[in-house]
């Protein structure tokens, strides 16, 4: 029996690269966006999901399941970065952050669960990233998110081995997508920050443009559904790889003094 595969937020980036390559490798692929009909035909079938609406999420899950009788792999994908600094970003622009990057990834994850419990299979796959291994200055919320879904994915790994359901975390390093241009910046800028923020978002600007094509993190995913038995983590990109390695043995001052001449804040 083919798989069935649900990716949210696959109209690009990650997502899309994600939803294309599964499909061309013989998965039953649908896909995610909050506005099907402004996007166009796609390769594979888009459902409508806002992940911050508990109503989106049902009727995405009831359209699904009129289509298959089956769920066997979520890909936990969508998000939106948001940048400035801590004290510029006010309260609604953080929770708005939480709630579409972790309470959305809960949301979806609950509503694919109890099909998968039924089974007594299933594989759950989100989408982390290197913020949530080493936080990004200039983007606390961002990082936060993902700092939250690395606790988040690890509990859940637990609750839901003895019922067939493996939990992973892909935790990318800088990739060439729009993410970044599709960022939200917070509202109430403060001068004071303003020339450390201009050489931060400059020099992300700049790994992203250097960074891994998404089909890298795409092609991770692949193994993943194939594996029997995959991790609970899988870094890709050389940065997601050495850079979290050489947090865990530096002494911090050594790390963050690495950090802040990375980001032109020495």
């Amino acid at each position: 029996m083919t798989q069935t595969i649900l990716v949210t937020g696959a109209s690009s980036g990650i997502g899309k690269a994600t939803a294309l390559l599964l499909q061309r490798e013989g998965f039953t692929v649908f896909g995610t966006t909050r506005r099907p009909d402004a996007i166009g035909a796609q390769a594979f079938p888009m459902l409508a999901l806002d992940v911050r609406s508990d109503a989106s999420v049902k009727a995405c899950f009831d359209a699904l399941f009129s289509k298959v009788d089956h769920l066997d792999v979520l890909i936990d994908n969508a998000g939106y970065a948001l940048t400035g600094a801590a004290e510029e970003t006010t309260l609604a622009e953080a929770k708005a952050q939480f709630e579409t990057n972790f309470f959305g990834a809960v949301r979806v994850v609950n509503a694919a669960l109890p099909a998968m419990r039924a089974a007594r299979a299933g594989k759950i796959i989100i989408i982390g990233s290197l913020a949530g291994l080493t936080a990004i200055p200039f983007g606390a919320f961002y990082s936060a998110t993902k700092f939250a879904l690395e606790g988040y994915a690890e509990a859940l790994w637990h609750e839901l081995r003895p019922f067939g359901i493996s939990v992973t975390l892909v935790e990318p390093g800088f990739v060439r997508t729009h993410l970044g241009e599709a960022s939200q910046v917070a509202a109430g800028p403060l001068p004071v920050y303003a020339a450390a923020e201009k050489r931060v978002l400059r020099t992300i600007g700049d790994a992203v443009s250097r960074g891994i094509a998404p089909e890298r993190v795409a092609e991770r995913v692949l193994g993943i559904v194939r594996s029997d038995q995959p991790r609970l983590r899988y870094r890709v990109g050389g940065d997601a790889t050495w850079l979290p390695r050489l947090k865990h043995v530096a002494p911090w001052p050594v790390f963050a003094a690495g950090v802040r001449r990375t980001f032109g804040l020495s």
